[in-house]
C-alpha cells in the first residue's frame, strides 16, 4: 500500500513530562487508521503534532511525499490536511454553510466564495445537515456540532481527515449515524485516521489500529489482533471487555 503519512521517531516533551516517546506509525492511502490507548496517553498530542498545533522535540513527519515537520496548521491545511476537534470549535455567530465556507476558504483547493458555497453545500448535505444549512451553528445539538466540525473539516478538500473523538457525548443513535457518516466519508476517496473511546465503532471502522500507553507504542495490527493483545487489555481496559466489543463489532 502507498502511504500517506508517515511519521518517524517522534518525541514531544511538556516540562518533565514525556508526552510521545519516540513514536512511529503509517497512514496508508484509502484506510481507516484508530489510535487508542487509556486517558492520558498522549493521543491528541500526536494529532497536535501531526497537523502543526505543535512542532516535536525531533522526529520527522512526511505528508504526501513533502516534509510537513513544525509547519503551521494553516499550511498543513493548504496541503490537504484536515481535522476535527475533540473539543467542537464552530463559529456560533456563522450558520451552518458559513462554517463550512470558512473550510472550503482556507483548505487545499483555496476556493473563492462562490465556489466555497457549493461545496459548502454538498458536504453539509453529505454529513446530514443539509435541512439545518441556514441554522446558527450555536443553534444545533451537540450531534449536530459534532457534523459540523467534521463538514468544516471535510469542506477543505482533505486528503487526511483527523477525527478526534468525533463520537464522545453522542447517544447510541447518533453513533450509528456517523459511522455511517464516516464509512461514506472513506469511500468518497478521503483517508481517514481517528481516535475514539467507543470501542465497538473504532474496531467496526478501522482496518488497522495503533495502541499506544505514557506516549510510546504499545501495539499495532488488525483490530482482532489489538482485541486479543494482552498487553493492550492490561493496558487499557485490565479485563475482557475489548475482546467482547470487537467480536461484538465482526
Amino acid at each position: 500500500m502507498t502511504a500517506l503519512l508517515e511519521a518517524t521517531n517522534l518525541n514531544k516533551s511538556f516540562g518533565g513530562v514525556h508526552a510521545v516517546g519516540d513514536l512511529s506509525f503509517t497512514v496508508n492511502q484509502g484506510e481507516i487508521l484508530g489510535l487508542i490507548g487509556p486517558n492520558g496517553a498522549g493521543k491528541s498530542t500526536v494529532f497536535n503534532l501531526i497537523n502543526g498545533v505543535i512542532a516535536p522535540d525531533t522526529g520527522k513527519i512526511v505528508f504526501d511525499g513533502a516534509d510537513i515537520t513544525g509547519l503551521p496548521p494553516y499550511t498543513v491545511a493548504r496541503r490537504g490536511l484536515a481535522r476535527a476537534h475533540q473539543i467542537m470549535q464552530p463559529l456560533l455567530g456563522l450558520t451552518v454553510l458559513e462554517n463550512c465556507m470558512v473550510g472550503a476558504c482556507f483548505g487545499r483547493e483555496n476556493m473563492g466564495l462562490g465556489d466555497a458555497r457549493e461545496a459548502a453545500r454538498e458536504v453539509a448535505e453529505s454529513v446530514g445537515l443539509g435541512a439545518r444549512i441556514d441554522a446558527l451553528a450555536g443553534s444545533l445539538t451537540t450531534g449536530g456540532k459534532k457534523r459540523l466540525e467534521m463538514a468544516r473539516a471535510l469542506s477543505a478538500r482533505p486528503k487526511l481527515l483527523l477525527l478526534d473523538e468525533v463520537l464522545a457525548g453522542l447517544n447510541p443513535t447518533e453513533i450509528e449515524h456517523m459511522i455511517e457518516t464516516i464509512r461514506g466519508i472513506r469511500k468518497s476517496g478521503v483517508t481517514i485516521f481517528m481516535i475514539e473511546h467507543v470501542m465497538r465503532a473504532i474496531m467496526s471502522l478501522s482496518d488497522r489500529i495503533v495502541v499506544i500507553n505514557l506516549g510510546r507504542k504499545l501495539a499495532e495490527g488488525l483490530p482482532r489482533e489489538i482485541a486479543e493483545n494482552p498487553d493492550v487489555i492490561k493496558a487499557y481496559l485490565g479485563d475482557s471487555k475489548l475482546l467482547a466489543t470487537a467480536e461484538e463489532a465482526s
